[in-house]
């Protein structure tokens, strides 16, 4: 069976020549007679690999010597308590530090609620009533705030931030899980920068932090040991087992990347795509773009069948979905909770891929109106 083009938000498609160059070292990584699987953690085997991994990402990313960076698990997900519970919660008989949060899409709201069990935060802006289509315009931290937080891209809904909000003295935290290498990002404008790795870097099991070294060791005492990012830091990642088998991919997927020219050449690639498929999607009369145009992911682009009848629409967009994934498009239906399709064409995502998509659904428009 000839590989597909998958479009899936996460887990996503991973670059063909990283999966050939895991399969061709699956028992013999780096002529140590074993797989990355079977390597202990602490091991003169995998503390290059880990050390390797960490240096390509600095580079890549232009990331300052005060910040320090952890490879941990748990998803992104449970970075949103442990922010909190490092930088705001406080120690017994005392009040919870301040924060405010930016309420951009499903995600970020996710993280606004669990950030509450841990800080006293306000939701300074949302865009919910307007159906998470628009960045909303950003409110002033508070100076009291211990942080600041935004998700810098939103997969479910399409939308990204063009304009950083401006914190001052505030540090800036960000969810980059699904734009982290996809454009160039100055990480000195961040306190915290964090991401899952199951869509730009490698498989699900890993989440890299970036954290600025100022920010490290304010965890409360009674805060358990796995959460405190000073525990990590101080153990270069491995206070307990990492993922181990993801830090080796995560280093294959950036020598692929530098491979390429780094982020300015995959970032040009990425507009490409994105413009294409806009493109296509605004000059069509059968498919629709909900997001307005000056907030358009180019991570993620949702979108919809034309029609004002939901059954008729319904049936038309699994009708596509279906026969879409016939021809080698994969995991083009959207979020369960938005509905719809949506195509996340995430750097692996090749040129092709998404030129295939438009010629299908080129294809699609001729058939419309056929039944079966």
């Amino acid at each position: 069976m000839k590989r597909v083009y998958n479009f899936s938000p996460g887990p996503s498609m991973l670059p063909l020549s990283v999966l050939e160059q895991a399969a061709a070292e699956m028992t013999d990584a780096y002529d140590s007679g074993q797989s990355v699987m079977e390597m202990s953690h602490r091991s003169a085997d995998f503390t290059p690999i880990i050390e390797k991994t960490e240096a390509a990402l600095r580079a890549l990313m232009g990331i300052p010597a005060n910040y320090t960076v952890l490879f941990l698990q748990g998803g992104a997900s449970l970075q949103f308590s442990m922010i909190p519970l490092n930088l705001a919660a406080p120690e017994p008989g005392f009040p919870k530090k301040k924060a405010t949060y930016v309420e951009t899409g499903i995600w970020a709201k996710k993280a606004a609620e669990e950030g509450a069990l841990y800080a006293d935060v306000r939701v300074g802006a949302s865009s919910h009533d307007r159906a998470y289509r628009v960045i909303p315009a950003p409110p002033l931290p508070d100076p009291e705030d211990a942080y600041y937080h935004i998700t810098l891209n939103n997969t479910i809904v399409g939308t990204k931030w063009t304009d950083l909000p401006q914190t001052g003295s505030v540090p800036l935290v960000a969810d980059i899980s699904s734009c982290i290498l996809s454009e160039p990002l100055e990480v000195s404008r961040f306190g915290i920068l964090y991401a899952g790795a199951q869509k730009n870097l490698g498989p699900a099991g890993t989440t890299v932090v970036i954290i600025r070294d100022d920010l490290i060791g304010q965890a409360p005492a009674w805060t358990p040991r796995l959460l405190r990012y000073d525990i990590h830091a101080a153990e270069a990642s491995r206070y307990n087992t990492p993922p181990c088998y993801g830090i080796y991919i995560i280093g294959l997927v950036l020598e692929w990347l530098k491979g390429l020219g780094g982020v300015p050449a995959i970032a040009e690639l990425n507009r490409h795509k994105a413009a294409l498929l806009y493109a296509y999607l605004d000059h069509s009369k059968r498919f629709h773009s909900p997001v307005e145009k000056s907030f358009r992911s180019l991570m993620n682009i949702p979108f919809s069948a034309a029609v004002e009848e939901p059954e008729q629409r319904a049936k038309l967009e699994a009708r596509f979905i279906r026969e879409a994934a016939q021809e080698g498009l994969v995991n083009l239906a959207g979020h369960r909770l938005i509905g719809g399709m949506r195509a996340s064409i995430y750097n692996a995502m090749p040129l092709e891929g998404v030129q295939g998509l438009i010629d299908f659904m080129e294809r699609f428009e001729q058939n419309w109106d056929r039944t079966s």
